[in-house]
C-alpha cells in the first residue's frame, strides 16, 4: 500500500508540477543553508579580512584584503593553546564524572530500582524547568564554602567538574537506554552468578556504546560553550577556559583579529559534530523502542 504525499506521483509525472516541485524544494534547501551557514561563513571570511573592511557598512561578501595572518596572531596574542589545553582538561574531567556517576544513577534507577525511585527521577526532571540562569547564586554560594568540608572551589577545576555531574537529562537518556536492555539478557547473567556491578560492566555497558558516545558528546560540548560559570569561579587568567579567556583578553585587539580567536574557538565543537552526528542520531533514537 502506497503512502499519499502532498504531490502525487501522477502530478509530479507533469513537466510544469514537476519544475515548481524542484524550484520550490531548491529555494526552501538553499534558504535553510542560508540560514544557518550564512553565520558560519561571515565568521570565518571576516577573520581573512583587516579591521577596515570588518566593519564597513555594507559588509564585502568575499574579503578584499585577504590577511590569513590574522590567525596566527590571534593565537599567539591571545595565547589560544593555554585556553584550548585548559578547556579540554576541563571537558575530558567533567566527561569522566559524568560517565562515572550518572552511569551509576540511570543504573540503579533503571535496573536496581531502589525505593521511591520513580520520585527521585521526578524530581530529577523537574530541575530541568528551572532556568540555569537562577542556580548560578546558589551553586556559587555553595563553591565558595562548600558545606561540611568548608573549602573554596574558585580557581579549582573541581569548580566545573563538580557542577557538571547534576545533569538530569543525560541520566534520562541513559535510563532509557537502559530501560530498553531486554530483561531476559541480564536475568540469564544474574542466574549464573554475576553481582550488579558485573553486569554493568560486562554486559551493560557494552551495549550502551551509542548513549555513551551522546553523553560523552554532550559533556564535552557543555563545558566547551559554556560561559558565565566559568567567568565568575575562574578569575585567575591562567585557569581559564576558551571563551572566558577569549573575552577577557578582547580589550585592545583588532576587531578581526577577535574574529578570527572566535573561529579557532569554534572549530573543535564544529569537527566534533561533523564527525559523531551519526552517533549523536542513532543514540537519541537508541532508546525509543523496547525489545
Amino acid at each position: 500500500m502506497s503512502t499519499r504525499t502532498l504531490i502525487s506521483p501522477a502530478q509530479l509525472a507533469r513537466p510544469r508540477v514537476r519544475l515548481l516541485y524542484w524550484i520550490v524544494f531548491a529555494v526552501v534547501v538553499g534558504g535553510f543553508t542560508l540560514v544557518f551557514l550564512g553565520p558560519l561563513y561571515w565568521l570565518i571570511s571576516s577573520g581573512f579580512k583587516d579591521a577596515q573592511e570588518v566593519v564597513r557598512t555594507p559588509p564585502t561578501l568575499v574579503p578584499g584584503s585577504f590577511t590569513p595572518e590574522n590567525y596566527s596572531r590571534a593565537w599567539e596574542v591571545m595565547d589560544l593553546a593555554g585556553l584550548l589545553f585548559n578547556t579540554l582538561y576541563y571537558a575530558l574531567g567533567a566527561l569522566a564524572f559524568q560517565l562515572v556517576l550518572d552511569v551509576a544513577a540511570a543504573y540503579s534507577l533503571s535496573r536496581l530500582r531502589p525505593v521511591l525511585g520513580k520520585a527521585i527521577l521526578g524530581m530529577m526532571l523537574a530541575t530541568l524547568m528551572i532556568p540555569a540562569t537562577v542556580l548560578v547564586v546558589p551553586q556559587y554560594l555553595t563553591v565558595l564554602d562548600v558545606p561540611i568540608v568548608e573549602r573554596n572551589l574558585l580557581n579549582t577545576p573541581w569548580v566545573i567538574w563538580l557542577p557538571s555531574v547534576t545533569n538530569a537529562f543525560n541520566i534520562f537518556l541513559l535510563k532509557r537506554f537502559f530501560d530498553s536492555i531486554p530483561r531476559e539478557l541480564l536475568d540469564a547473567a544474574a542466574m549464573d552468578g554475576a553481582s550488579p556491578l558485573r553486569i554493568l560492566w560486562s554486559i551493560v555497558l557494552p551495549v550502551s556504546r551509542p548513549i555513551l558516545g551522546v553523553v560523552s558528546i554532550f559533556a564535552v560540548v557543555g563545558v566547551w560553550k559554556d560561559f558565565l560559570w566559568p567567568m565568575l569561579t575562574l578569575p585567575d587568567p591562567a585557569r581559564q577556559t576558551l571563551n572566558v579567556g577569549i573575552y577577557s583578553l578582547s580589550n585592545g585587539v583588532p576587531v578581526n583579529v577577535l574574529i578570527a580567536a572566535l573561529t579557532i574557538a569554534s572549530i573543535p565543537t564544529l569537527l566534533i559534530f561533523l564527525v559523531f552526528q551519526r552517533n549523536i542520531m542513532s543514540g537519541l533514537t537508541a532508546g525509543g523502542l523496547k525489545g
